[in-house]
């Protein structure tokens, strides 16, 4: 049985760091982000004898996956780059992805440290952010986020692919956005609730006849043609500083069709032309995917 990475499945953590890598295009590099990526397994086993509930993912990007391997994941491509007027999400790759979290700041710098002292020199940082749980796992507009996400056993089924050389792992797309919450906090409570088609405070869903053809919720809550819901597993969570603040957008699964269709409808969205209007508050400034193979599938590479 595949066992994938545990950071993919587990329960969201206080505290993150996101981290993103260009590889250096030289034998060196090559061997060095191996041996890096192979005792990824053995660093996570050592934090899981520790119990302090930290976790280390990797993921290989899109753009350089067949530089570590002859094979590839059947549906690993570009990142799905689109644009409507304002509303936007770009296609910004990088060679290696990696995440920590844990409930602690200093577990995550002295994992971070690890991996900065192993990767050295072959590998340029291209991005560094740090994310933090807000309240009660609210995004920094002030509305819960992630409510639709699977539960239970259901998130391994919906973030893993099942089988083949590569089941156990999944697609990850990864998103920076933005937020305008100067914009955003000058309306009314009943228009931003709109915008999203829930209630703040109490996080109530609107009924399908009630959202704006427009609403977050409407864009994003999608059915296949079997009438089956289209999901994926999230992993976001909120970051800022004095000069920028808003959503590091992550999502894994078990194929990258799912993310794709949501952020179409989105961005371009519906047949009608009726897009999502939270993206008029937030723009994405990066867009990247990876896949995150599984524990079994590193420790063979």
């Amino acid at each position: 049985m595949s066992i994938p990475q545990p950071g993919i499945i587990a329960e969201s953590s206080q505290h993150a760091i996101y981290l993103s890598y260009n590889v250096k295009r030289n034998s060196e590099a090559l061997s060095s982000v191996k041996a890096f990526l192979k005792n990824v397994p053995v660093i996570q086993s050592r934090l899981d004898s520790l119990g302090n509930g930290a976790f280390l993912t990797v993921a290989v990007g899109s753009v350089y996956w067949h530089q570590i391997s002859t094979t590839q994941p059947a549906e690993l491509t570009a990142f799905p780059a689109l644009e409507n007027g304002i509303r936007v999400a770009p296609s910004t790759p990088t060679d290696l992805y990696v995440s920590i979290r844990s409930d602690s700041v200093d577990i995550n710098m002295d994992l971070m440290a690890e991996v900065q002292n192993t990767l050295g020199s072959n590998v340029t940082l291209i991005e560094e952010i740090r994310g933090f749980r807000y309240h009660d796992m609210r995004d920094l507009t002030g509305f819960v986020d992630g409510t639709e996400n699977p539960e239970g056993d259901h998130r391994a089924e919906v973030a893993l692919v099942a089988e083949g050389e590569f089941a156990g792992g999944s697609y990850l797309h990864v998103q920076r956005y933005e937020h305008d919450l100067e914009s955003w906090g000058s309306l009314p409570v009943s228009e931003q609730e709109k915008t999203y088609g829930r209630t703040k405070q109490d996080n109530v869903e609107f009924a399908s006849a009630d959202k704006s053809p427009h609403a977050h919720t409407k864009r994003t809550s999608l059915k296949d043609e079997n009438g089956q819901s289209i999901e994926i597993l999230r992993h976001s969570m909120p970051y800022g500083d004095a000069h920028r603040k808003g959503l590091v957008f992550i999502s894994f699964g078990a194929s990258p069709v799912p993310f794709t269709k949501m952020l179409t409808s989105m961005v371009m969205g519906d047949e009608h032309g009726d897009a999502d209007n939270l993206l008029l508050f937030t723009r994405a400034v990066t867009g990247s995917a990876y896949f995150a193979p599984s524990i079994n599938w590193l420790e063979q590479l």
